[in-house]
């Protein structure tokens, strides 16, 4: 079966930054069959001309005046059930060793990638995967990862991985959405009363979870990874 996945990621110069605004880097993912890619467009279309709301779909744009158009997005990924998927990892900034990256924040972020996807690619399937545009001061990245993946996943086929301007990919999009939903719970950065947390609220009422922090492993619709860097249970 084939499968297209749409990637985005929060607070990615985590590591590297001197003055860190944030506890955990995050790296998002939206998961969907092939063959569902043109039908969830254009019913994203059609929430946009209910509720005329033509702009760039993105967490830090939502506000009160936008806010059905995003619980629409949220009952349509709700509508889909496990065909419409979304897994994040969340990186504690405080855990991160460069030592183990050979002191290198950027080679460290992609590894985190590699842990976002491998564990979601099951085998006799075909990937497509799309990234959003992130200046790389290895412009391999991509390409190593796949290698990786490709290495890590011999019965399944990583066809693809590339990186596109999310204002090309509506899909991509939907990804920072969904993200920044999560990134907010994780890094605590809802205002009480907001636009945001009445998304927040929203979705987590329609995932029936109390809040959007670390999920079970197993968790298919929407699963948060938190990577236990300094280990235990």
């Amino acid at each position: 079966m084939k499968f297209e996945v749409y990637c985005d990621e929060a607070y990615p110069d985590l590591f590297t930054s001197k003055n860190p605004n944030a506890h955990y880097l995050m790296i998002g993912s939206l998961w969907l069959p092939s063959e569902l890619r043109l039908e969830l467009k254009e019913k994203i279309k059609g929430i946009r001309a209910e509720h005329n709301a033509w702009g760039e779909i993105k967490w830090s744009k939502i506000s009160a005046s936008k806010l059905p158009f995003y619980l629409g997005l949220i009952d349509l990924f709700a509508s889909y059930g496990t065909d419409m998927r979304f897994r994040c990892i969340a990186v504690e900034r405080e855990h991160v060793n460069l030592q183990f990256h050979n002191q290198d924040g950027e080679l460290g972020f992609y590894k985190f990638y590699y842990q976002l996807l491998h564990h979601w690619i099951q085998d006799f399937n075909e990937y497509d995967i799309y990234c959003d545009v992130k200046k790389n001061r290895d412009p391999l990245r991509l390409h190593t990862l796949k290698k990786y993946l490709d290495a890590s996943n011999i019965f399944s086929t990583i066809k693809n991985i590339q990186s596109l301007p999310s204002r090309q990919l509506v899909l991509i999009q939907f990804c920072d959405f969904l993200l920044g939903a999560a990134s907010s719970r994780m890094n605590n950065t809802l205002r009480v009363g907001s636009a945001k947390e009445a998304v927040v609220q929203y979705m987590e009422k329609s995932l029936g979870v109390e809040k959007l922090i670390a999920t079970a492993k197993g968790e298919q619709k929407f699963n948060v990874f938190k990577i236990r860097l300094k280990g235990g249970w």
